[in-house]
């Protein structure tokens, strides 16, 4: 009887124990390999789907205007497409099934941009390496709560530090790095690979090592969809007071909790500002309505004027408190867009603007549009450039 009870026993454990590894099978399908980066750089997209009747990719790979490619379907019901040769770079992508958007099953690499998540691959060999986690000193990514006391609230904060800080007693200067409309502090680190870039670039001593702070710019978000208090809700892309002079006007509470938190050098020498689409808008407003506080502005394909029922006044003013900007003195005021970018024109007016009261700055103009793709490589480009 005890002989039993034990052989029952044991078998129990072991029943137990298959069911808590979730994806075990004994009837393992076949392996399918998606994407595969081919030796030229082309790249094979696969899927599975037997019973379907048509089955396309969608991605950023595909040449301008086209929405997405059909795949062909193959033996045992793998459909299948290879791109041409591709540029290095980091591309999104999805499948459509049947008229049925769905990412890869067999790509576990995914990113969210508001309320989509899209896979991602990368094509190294060229200005994607710096995208990649690379076999160099790594920094701390932390992510911090901090008061907001203009705002009444605690948010949520992305946080670089350099390698070696934790073993320094140095200063370090710091670049705020904001986010476009519909992101949050995750995004710059996630979409944008800022973290994987400024390892790199310090690495290769492109950069100086420095601080980089990716806050909210949703003044009515204490955190990203899904890391605040209410829970697991739909993201939206235009949110309550985007936009409407908040942020720019409470934003020395960002300053004042790393300043108070970090070994900063603060000082307007030690501190940079930059950040895409919405975040240029803030960086533009944020660096004048703030006149003495960064040497260094980034504008990546800003959106520039505010809304003309906005009433805040941080909006009023804007050429003399420009003009007190320039007076102030700053070492880099850098504005980067793409030639086929929606905000193009408007950057065009502000350079002439600028031209105007003889505001000095660099311009980049790029092929493309209002693409993370630009955006990569604005960070890319600009960061070199600071804290020399």
């Amino acid at each position: 009887m005890k002989k039993i009870t034990k052989t029952l026993l044991t078998l129990l454990v072991a029943f137990a124990s298959l069911h808590a590894q979730e994806n075990i099978s004994f009837n393992k399908p076949k392996e399918i390999i998606s994407p595969e980066i081919n030796a030229d750089n082309s790249v094979t997209f696969r899927l599975l789907a037997p019973n379907a009747t048509s089955v396309a990719v969608s991605g950023d790979f595909l040449p301008e205007g086209t929405r997405n490619a059909t795949m062909t379907k193959k033996k045992d019901g793998i459909w299948e497409f290879t791109t041409d040769i591709l540029p290095s770079e980091l591309y999104t992508y999805s499948f459509n099934v049947d008229g049925l958007q769905m990412n890869d099953p067999n790509n576990v690499y995914y990113r969210r941009d508001v309320a989509s998540t899209l896979n991602v691959l990368l094509v190294g060999g060229g200005k994607a390496d710096t995208y990649k986690v690379n076999n160099v000193p790594h920094g701390t990514v932390a992510k911090r709560w901090y008061a907001s006391p203009q705002n009444d609230m605690t948010r949520r904060i992305t946080i670089y530090t350099p390698p070696g800080y934790e073993e320094s007693n140095s200063s370090y200067p710091v670049l705020y790095l904001l986010h476009g409309m519909g992101g949050d502090e995750d995004a710059w680190q996630t979409l944008g690979r800022a973290t994987q870039i400024i390892d790199n670039l310090i690495a290769e001593g492109k950069a100086e090592p420095m601080i980089i702070v990716m806050p909210n710019g949703n003044i009515s978000q204490t955190a990203a969809p899904g890391e605040s208090d209410l829970g697991f809700y739909k993201p939206e892309f235009m949110l309550p007071k985007t936009m409407d002079g908040t942020y720019e006007a409470t934003f020395d509470d960002i300053i004042s909790f790393v300043d108070k938190n970090y070994r900063t050098k603060a000082n307007k020498s030690g501190r940079a500002i930059a950040g895409l689409s919405m975040g240029g808008f803030h960086s533009l407003h944020i660096s004048r309505y703030h006149p003495n506080t960064f040497d260094y502005v980034g504008l990546f394909s800003a959106a520039i004027m505010p809304n003309p029922n906005a009433t805040s006044d941080v909006y009023k003013n804007i050429p003399e408190t420009l003009m007190q900007q320039k007076k102030n003195g700053y070492k880099l005021y850098w504005i980067a867009i793409g030639k086929d970018d929606f905000l193009f024109e408007a950057n065009t007016e502000f350079r002439k603007m600028l031209d105007d009261m003889s505001f000095k700055y660099q311009y980049v103009e790029t092929e493309g549009g209002h693409v993370w793709r630009n955006w990569r490589i604005y960070l890319s480009e600009f960061i070199p450039m600071l804290f020399k």
